[in-house]
């Protein structure tokens, strides 16, 4: 790699932006469900309100990894941060005047903006080369890291002793709305543009061809074990993660305040591992990886059948981090493997609309399962999701890398 790329200044920037992210996600997780329920005062729709957050993310996931192959990285993932600033400052307001429109609309622009967000990985994807990509993707990732210690110290205590209503909901969501901002300042020093480093990368490779179409893409071998490994994954760990706040609230009857300690050690989970993984992938192959994460969710979410403590449920989330952080790496680092820098932002955005699709499906079906049936039937159907794929997947050979 040439000493004038400032891939590690571009690395710790990005790293930084994602801590911003997974904080506000915290928040999103945790009182998601709640801030609907009490804004509407619908309790038997407690799924909807991450399902409007997770479809609108995979919604604008599309066109906004379209707009990253033709203008960059910076700019999409510059406007996805004002998105969130903006849905979060909606969301505090419909709390505060009991407003469900307005609810509705700040979940739609926060969940657009995740979709954005979750799109740094094919920046991280783009500065690396591949025998180093999943690497490189976990170094970003790990910003992640900051951000689940960020999210308990900062949330945890405006919950702390009180009592939680609509309107206690108000300053979080404001307070998640200004920390949306930062990431704004770093991106200014993000150069050059993660897309131009994976060009300049490309360079020694000859000419490269024009972007395929996604269909094209699509029947590359090793993308479809990648895209199932990554819906699975990713589903459940959203759906279970959105709707751990009400379990922990409404049926395991623990305070408010203790959710965030909880969904704190699921982020943990999720990215404190991340460098070791990266590696790991990096050496045993995308395929093993893709079908170990997903045994390591499997056997957390059945866990949530037999345990209901604090530090159980802790526990329990932490594993489901650990089983996604594995899988998700694998199969983004897949992904990457087999696009050029001009097709990443395509695959990468109609990956993540499917999952967030299904995530959202899970949520609604989850939620209903929730209050109706109890918590085992979603820890059950939840384990089923996660580990019917595993024997498909496991067997398969790790495709070679596509050009750069």
């Amino acid at each position: 790699m040439t000493p004038e790329i400032p891939v590690r200044r571009n690395t710790v920037l990005l790293a930084a932006m994602m801590a911003v992210y997974s904080s506000v996600l915290q928040l999103v997780a945790a009182v998601s469900s709640l801030t609907f329920v009490l804004v509407t005062g619908v309790e038997g729709l407690l799924g909807l309100g991450p399902a409007i957050f997770l479809i609108s993310s995979g919604l604008a996931a599309v066109p906004a990894g379209r707009l990253m192959d033709r203008v960059g990285r910076r700019p999409v993932i510059a406007g996805g941060y004002v998105l969130a600033a903006i849905g979060c400052s909606l969301t505090a307001l419909a709390t505060n005047i009991d407003s469900t429109p307005t609810v509705i609309f700040g979940f739609a622009l926060t969940g657009a903006a995740n979709g954005i967000a979750l799109l740094i990985r094919t920046a991280a994807g783009d500065m690396y080369p591949p025998a180093r990509r999943a690497r490189g993707i976990s170094y970003v990732l790990f910003g992640s890291v900051f951000g689940a210690i960020l999210g308990p110290a900062v949330f945890g205590p405006l919950f702390s002793g009180r009592e939680v209503d609509a309107a206690t909901l108000t300053v979080p969501w404001l307070v998640a709305a200004g920390i949306s901002l930062v990431p704004l300042a770093l991106l200014f020093f993000v150069r050059p543009d993660p897309k131009e480093i994976a060009e300049l990368l490309a360079v020694d490779d000859g000419p490269v061809p024009p972007a395929a179409p996604l269909k094209e893409i699509l029947r590359r071998p090793g993308v479809k074990p990648a895209m199932v490994a990554a819906l699975a994954s990713f589903g459940v760990m959203v759906s279970v993660m959105n709707l751990t706040g009400y379990v922990v609230v409404e049926h395991h009857h623990h305070a408010q305040s203790s959710v965030f300690p909880i969904i704190g050690a699921h982020v943990l989970g999720m990215y404190a591992l991340v460098l070791f993984v990266g590696a790991l992938i990096d050496k045993i192959g995308r395929g093993p990886a893709l079908g170990g994460g997903l045994c390591v969710m499997a056997l957390s979410t059945i866990g949530l059948t037999f345990f209901d403590s604090v530090f159980a449920s802790a526990v329990l989330l932490f594993g489901l981090g650990v089983g996604w952080n594995l899988s998700f790496v694998a199969a983004t680092a897949q992904l990457a493997d087999l696009t050029r820098a001009s097709e990443r932002g395509r695959l990468m955005g109609f990956n993540d609309l499917l999952s967030a699709t299904l995530g959202a499906s899970l949520a609604l079906l989850g939620g209903y399962a929730l209050d109706a049936l109890g918590v085992a039937a979603l820890a059950i159907g939840a384990t089923a999701i996660v580990a019917a794929p595993v024997l498909w997947l496991v067997p398969r050979r790790t495709p070679e890398p596509a050009s750069t």
